[in-house]
């Protein structure tokens, strides 16, 4: 009997523009289809106010239009050197490479509220740095059968959000709504604000995830595998909790990590319905 906790978010609200309503929701080299490269048609991309995943533009570059289009349509340009955009394309790139989205980012405040008017617990997940493509994938596909409500990704540092993304989600991605903010230190504050707990996911801590209270409204955040969770990201979230190891591996994927913390809290959330 299916089971779904989420509601199915209205993306009426997408960051930057878009096409509203519609759910569809590098690594060095991601499908052509998905590049744009050169100043001119930079520049009418991000004119048609379509949503772009990632903006590289050469160090020494300067092109006031494409930097001023950008910051209106809250876009981070990363400065790269010109080596990285030649192994993006062999083409006349003109010092400055796009990738448009293949999800329609939304207004996290959108997605609580709309949360909120159904009556559903909050349940978010926070990604931070997550740099693996396929990593990503499988989160959000365990993200979205777990009932998570949205996925709130940084503006730069994270995975791609590309056709292999998709792909590894099983086409997750096109039921689950996802979210880009630019700083996630000012993410976590409104979330609380909100009356949100975050909690992170950390080897560091010494609370047990399965002896943590995860029923009232939760954020969940996870670090990369690299570095795990940014130290001010750990300062100030509400909890620190630890998924137990028994053998000699010191670390769990982060995907599959992050599978277990998401369905400790449906666990937990169903033990009333059982007793």
């Amino acid at each position: 009997m299916e089971n779904r906790r989420n509601p199915r978010i209205n993306k009426s609200g997408p960051q930057g523009g878009g096409r509203p309503n519609q759910r569809r929701y590098e690594e060095e080299r991601p499908p052509s289809e998905e590049m744009v490269f050169g100043i001119q048609s930079v520049l009418e991309t991000l004119r048609s106010g379509q949503q772009i995943d990632k903006l590289f533009m050469e160090k020494e570059l300067s092109h006031p239009e494409i930097q001023q289009l950008a910051f209106q349509n809250r876009v981070t340009i990363q400065r790269v050197p010109t080596e990285k955009l030649n192994r993006l394309t062999r083409k006349n790139h003109q010092g400055v490479i796009c990738f448009t989205a293949v999800v329609q980012y939304v207004k996290l405040s959108n997605v609580i509220a709309e949360v909120n008017e159904e009556g559903e617990t909050p349940f978010i997940l926070l990604l931070d740095r997550i740099t693996d493509v396929r990593n990503f994938g499988a989160i959000a596909r365990t993200a979205e059968c777990a009932g998570v409500q949205v996925i709130v990704i940084p503006g730069r540092g994270n995975a791609a959000i590309n056709s292999e993304a998709m792909k590894t989600s099983s086409g997750a991605l096109n039921h689950i709504a996802v979210c880009r903010e630019y700083d996630l230190a000012d993410t976590i504050r409104y979330l609380q604000k909100s009356g949100i707990k975050v909690v992170a996911c950390t080897e560091k801590s010494y609370r047990d995830v399965f002896t943590t209270d995860l029923t009232g409204p939760i954020a969940v955040i996870m670090g990369s595998e690299e570095n795990g969770i940014t130290p001010e990201l750990l300062a100030l979230v509400d909890g620190h909790v630890k998924i137990p190891l028994l053998g000699n591996v010191g670390s769990l994927n982060v995907s599959v990590a992050t599978g277990v913390v998401l369905y400790e809290v449906v666990r937990q959330r169903s033990l009333p319905a059982v007793q």
